[in-house]
Parts: C-alpha cells; sequence; structure tokens
C-alpha cells in the first residue's frame, strides 16, 4: 500500500458540529485512513458555536500573518487547531474576525441566512490553499464535502494547477444531500471577479445545486453519498467527464475507499 497525504475539507467535522451525515463521515473518512497509514489532516472554518475551551483549540502561531484578499479586501487569516478525541487527527480551523465571529454557522438565531455567506465561502477556499503552502505539505488527495467550500476546486484548477504545492494532487467531491434554500448574495460571484476567475459570472447568486454544478467540473471523481444527492450536479459531472462513484459502501468498507484514492493515480 501506497501512504498518502489526505486532506478532507468540510464546513460539517464531528465532534465540532451538531451530529449529521456529513459531519459523521467526515470524521470516519479520515479516521479510517489514518487507522490505514495514511498521512491525514482536516479542515472546516471555525463556527462561533464551536466551543473552544471544551474542544481544546488553540491558534497556530507559525501560522499566522497570512491576509487573503476578497474582493480587494485584505482579511487576516487566523489558523486554529485541536486533536480529535481517540482518532489522532488534527483539525484546522479556519477563523477571522469579521466572517467567523458570530455565534451561528451560516445562519443566525432566527434561521436567517447570512447577508455574507458568498464571501465567508471564498474566504474559506482560498484560505485552505493559503494554509497549506504555509505548511508547506503537498497533498496527494483532497476530499471535499458541503457547498461551502465549492470554490476550492475552482481555483486550485485554475491558479494553482503548475503550484508544487498541489502539482498532481487529485480532487474528490462527496455529494450528500446537504444545501441551503434560495441563493447566495453575490459575494462569492464578485470576489472570484476580481481574481480574474473565469465565468465568474455563473457564481452569481448561485442555487445550492447550481454551485455544486460549477464545482464538480473541476475535480477528477465524485462520490454520491445519498440517494437525495442533487441530480442536477451528478448530471453536471457525467457531462463534464468526471467519474461518479456510488460512495455509500465507502461508509462500512473502509478498504473500498483506500483502493477508490489508490485508483485515482493509475
Amino acid at each position: 500500500m501506497t501512504k498518502r497525504r489526505i486532506l478532507y475539507v468540510s464546513h460539517e467535522i464531528k465532534p465540532y458540529f451538531p451530529e449529521g451525515e456529513m459531519a459523521s463521515m467526515a470524521l470516519a473518512f479520515p479516521k479510517k485512513m489514518n487507522e490505514l497509514g495514511h498521512e491525514i489532516r482536516a479542515f472546516m472554518p471555525r463556527f462561533g458555536l464551536i466551543n473552544e475551551r471544551r474542544h481544546q483549540l488553540h491558534e497556530v502561531i507559525r501560522l499566522s500573518g497570512i491576509n487573503v484578499v476578497i474582493n480587494d479586501y485584505d482579511q487576516p487569516l487566523v489558523i486554529k487547531v485541536a486533536s480529535v478525541p481517540g482518532a489522532r487527527i488534527q483539525v484546522y480551523f479556519i477563523d477571522n474576525e469579521d466572517y467567523f465571529k458570530r455565534k451561528g454557522s451560516w445562519e443566525d438565531d432566527k434561521g436567517v441566512f447570512y447577508e455574507d455567506n458568498g464571501a465567508r465561502s471564498l474566504f474559506f477556499s482560498k484560505s485552505i490553499i493559503e494554509t497549506i503552502k504555509k505548511l508547506g505539505w503537498q497533498p496527494d488527495v483532497i476530499h471535499i464535502m458541503g457547498w461551502m467550500s465549492a470554490p476550492l476546486p475552482v481555483y486550485l484548477r485554475q491558479f494553482h494547477a503548475e503550484d508544487p504545492h498541489f502539482a498532481g494532487t487529485k480532487l474528490v467531491y462527496s455529494l450528500f444531500e446537504n444545501g441551503f434554500k434560495g441563493c447566495l448574495d453575490d459575494g462569492l460571484e464578485k470576489g472570484m471577479a476580481f481574481d480574474g476567475v473565469k465565468n465568474s459570472e455563473l457564481f452569481n447568486q448561485p442555487t445550492a445545486d447550481s454551485l455544486y454544478c460549477q464545482a464538480l467540473r473541476s475535480v477528477d471523481a465524485v462520490l454520491e453519498m445519498s440517494d437525495l444527492a442533487p441530480a442536477a450536479a451528478i448530471a453536471a459531472a457525467k457531462e463534464a467527464g468526471v467519474p461518479v462513484h456510488d460512495g455509500r459502501p465507502f461508509m462500512e468498507q473502509p478498504a473500498l475507499l483506500d483502493a477508490f484514492y489508490e485508483s485515482l493515480f493509475a
């Protein structure tokens, strides 16, 4: 077995987020791959609902001093880290005073979607790239889950294909039934247009399904994790020539997931 460096990206990871299917898989997959001998890291946003004291988060000082540009504004990036109890996995938390110092995740206490979720999604995705470069760690596989990191594969493919930190990195996207109602604000599209992203207008006030459609065109493989995974996104991936696999057997048989990762390099 080839030892791989695998990065997991999700805006929900158990035990730091209320338990759900994606949060559980975002822990189970890295935990199983770690047990099989792979080198694992995981990233999620540092939402305000996360109790830093209880989960023993602490700032990574050596990763300080990074600014991430969002639509011509320098946004300071703060990286925090915690170890998952009993799993020997480090989770890195993307933090920022403007975007994540609030009590909710992407909704307020009345269930209203935050008006800057588009910009928050872009900040989260770009921050992951900058943190990996600062760490000097080259992932063989980046496994993405959830809508909040949808800009990540687009940026990696357009701007970092020749970057030695990501050259040869394989991108995998797991599709669950999770999403959001309505549309994102225009902050995502504006930030992407400022950065010079091709066809950035396709990200203007996207629904969850259309956000996935754009992201999946930039990955190497898609894992369908639910019968209710968005059909439009799966169709978009297939139309772009991206293979779609049934990822549900991987939940109970981690050896299959291990073999799937290795098949990406065949």
